[in-house]
């Protein structure tokens, strides 16, 4: 789950051979978990799966041109500057209640500001879509009206 956190293996009092690779071995079984988690449960990747087929070719003018590696989690417009990703885990700042929100098109999405462009990711859905524009858009989320009726259309809401 989003927020574990991993201790490191203790410190060995006799650091011979065995020790070392036991502990390897520990931080690759922790490793491995941490891939699986980055995936997201079965039920939210079929959701995430048919929002990548409903996606528009293009967002605010900008052709699609998905990042690599491909991916049904992923897509993107422009240079890199719309970046959707699907499934993502519920980011911290939903938690605090003066986290900014706006609804466009009746999908609610939580704003996230940030240098290097907005953030914005998806509220009260079966699973969190989020959404990163670049510098282009600090005050603009008007790429949102282009994908706001695909995400009601393939995730539904939560409530």
């Amino acid at each position: 789950m989003a927020g574990d956190v991993f201790a490191p293996p203790a410190p060995s009092r006799s650091p011979d051979r065995r020790s070392r690779a036991g502990r390897r071995g520990g931080l690759r079984r922790r490793r491995s978990r941490l891939r699986r988690r980055s995936q997201p449960p079965a039920d939210e990747a079929v959701l995430c799966r048919a929002l990548h087929d409903a996606l528009p070719r293009s967002v605010a003018g900008q052709e699609r041109r998905d990042p690599e590696p491909a991916s049904e989690l992923t897509a993107g417009w422009g240079d890199a500057a719309i970046v959707l990703r699907c499934g993502v885990p519920r980011p911290e700042r939903m938690s605090d209640p003066q986290a900014q929100g706006i609804e466009v098109d009746g999908v609610g999405w939580m704003l996230e500001e940030r240098e290097e462009g907005p953030r914005f990711t998806t509220t009260y859905r079966r699973t969190y879509v989020e959404v990163t524009l670049d510098r282009r858009y600090l005050h603009d989320a008007s790429p949102l009206t282009d994908l706001a009726g695909p995400v009601a259309e393939a995730v539904p809401s939560a409530l």
